[in-house]
C-alpha cells in the first residue's frame, strides 16, 4: 500500500510539473501576449464593395470605385474624421472598375489602372478637392494592368506589381509637374499580384502578394532617392522561437491591406486559400513583426485601410459574396475588449 502511494504522490507532482511548464510556454495564440483591440466606427456610406481604392489629402480620406458583387462602381465619398460624416463626392468619370491603385501627390489624389469586367485599363485620372472635379492626365506607361500597388514619395507617384496576363513587377514614376511616366528600377524580388504597400520616412515597402498559387515571403524596401531596392527579413524569418509555426503559416497572403500608426506598420485581412482576419505589426525600425489582435469584424479581403491623426481605419472588402460598408478603428497598445463592437 505504502508503494502505491508513492507512486501516486509522484504521478501528481509529475503532472503538477507539466501543467506549470504548459502555462509558461507562449504560443502565437496565448491571448495574454496579444496586444490590440478593434472598435467599430462610422460606416462607409456607399454601398458595400471590394476592390476599391482610396487616397488622403489632408485631413480627408477618399473612398470610391470597386465592386459590390453585381457592378463597377464610379462613386467617391470624402471623409470627415473630426464629426464621423461621409459626404458624397464628384464621381470618377473613367469607366467604373475594381482593383485600381491610387496615391496622392502635392494635395491632389490620383487614381488609375483596373478591371471594368472585361478589360484591363491604363487610365489615369487626377482628383483635386478644391473645385472637387477630375481630370484626365496621361495614361499610365506601362501595361494595362489590375491588382498593382502605388505610393507617393515627395513630388512623385508610383506603380508597381499587378497582372497583365503575366505576373508582373516593373516600377513606373508619375511626376504631375510635367504629366510623364518614366520606368524605374523594377521591383527586385519575385513578380506578383494583390500585394501590399506601405511609406514610411520617404521609403516604400512592398510585402506579401501572390504569384502562380505561391503566396510570397519575399519583402522589400524601395529608396526613390537612389532609384534600389533593399531586402528586408522574409516574413517566414521567425525572430521570436516561441512561436510553434514559421511566420508564413500567419503573414503571407494576398489582396490584403497595410497602414502607419508611429513608427509601425500594421498588415491585416486577406486572402490565403480562403480569407483571413488576422493582424500583425511590422517594428520598421528593428525589421521584426509581432501577432496583435485580429480583425474583429468579419474576416475578408480587398478591403482599404488608411490614418489620420496617427489613427489607423479599415473599410469595405468582402467575404465570398457579401460585401462590406462598416468601418473599423483599430488601437494597437489596447487590450481587446468584446462589449464595444
Amino acid at each position: 500500500m505504502q508503494k502505491i502511494k508513492t507512486r501516486f504522490k509522484l504521478s501528481f507532482i509529475l503532472l503538477c510539473l507539466m501543467a506549470i511548464i504548459a502555462s509558461c510556454t507562449k504560443t502565437s495564440t496565448d491571448d495574454t501576449s496579444i496586444t490590440g483591440n478593434w472598435k467599430r466606427s462610422s460606416e462607409f456610406e456607399g454601398v458595400g464593395r471590394t476592390e476599391a481604392v482610396t487616397f488622403t489629402i489632408g485631413d480627408k480620406v477618399y473612398v470610391g470605385s470597386g465592386y459590390d458583387g453585381t457592378n463597377r462602381l464610379n462613386d467617391f465619398w470624402e471623409y470627415n474624421q473630426t464629426n464621423g460624416t461621409w459626404l458624397k463626392k464628384a464621381d470618377f468619370p473613367g469607366t467604373a472598375r475594381n482593383s485600381a491603385v491610387a496615391f496622392t501627390v502635392n494635395g491632389k489624389g490620383y487614381v488609375g489602372t483596373g478591371y471594368d469586367g472585361l478589360n484591363k485599363l491604363t487610365d489615369f485620372w487626377e482628383y483635386n478637392p478644391a473645385t472637387n472635379a477630375w481630370t484626365r492626365i496621361a495614361d499610365f506607361g506601362g501595361t494595362a494592368r489590375y491588382g498593382a500597388v502605388a505610393f507617393a514619395i515627395s513630388d512623385k507617384g508610383y506603380v508597381t506589381t499587378g497582372y497583365d496576363g503575366n505576373y508582373l513587377k516593373d516600377l513606373w514614376e508619375y511626376s504631375p509637374t510635367t504629366n510623364t511616366w518614366i520606368q524605374k528600377a523594377s521591383l527586385t524580388g519575385s513578380k506578383r499580384t494583390d500585394a501590399t504597400v506601405f511609406v514610411y520616412n520617404s521609403k516604400a515597402y512592398v510585402v506579401t502578394g501572390i504569384n502562380n498559387g505561391s503566396y510570397l515571403n519575399d519583402f522589400w524596401m524601395y529608396d526613390a532617392t537612389t532609384d534600389t531596392w533593399t531586402e528586408k527579413r522574409k516574413i517566414t524569418s521567425v525572430s521570436d522561437d516561441s512561436y510553434d509555426d514559421d511566420y508564413s503559416t500567419y503573414i503571407t497572403r494576398s489582396n490584403a491591406t497595410a497602414f502607419i500608426m508611429s513608427n509601425k506598420a500594421y498588415l491585416v485581412t486577406g486572402s490565403r486559400s480562403g480569407v483571413i482576419g488576422t493582424a500583425w505589426e511590422y517594428d520598421i525600425a528593428n525589421d521584426t513583426w509581432a501577432e496583435k489582435t485580429g480583425f474583429e469584424g468579419t474576416a475578408r479581403e480587398g478591403s482599404l485601410s488608411f490614418t489620420l491623426s496617427n489613427r489607423g481605419y479599415l473599410t469595405t472588402g468582402n467575404n465570398s459574396s457579401s460585401y462590406f460598408d462598416d468601418l473599423w478603428e483599430f488601437f494597437p497598445d489596447a487590450d481587446q475588449i468584446d462589449t464595444d463592437n
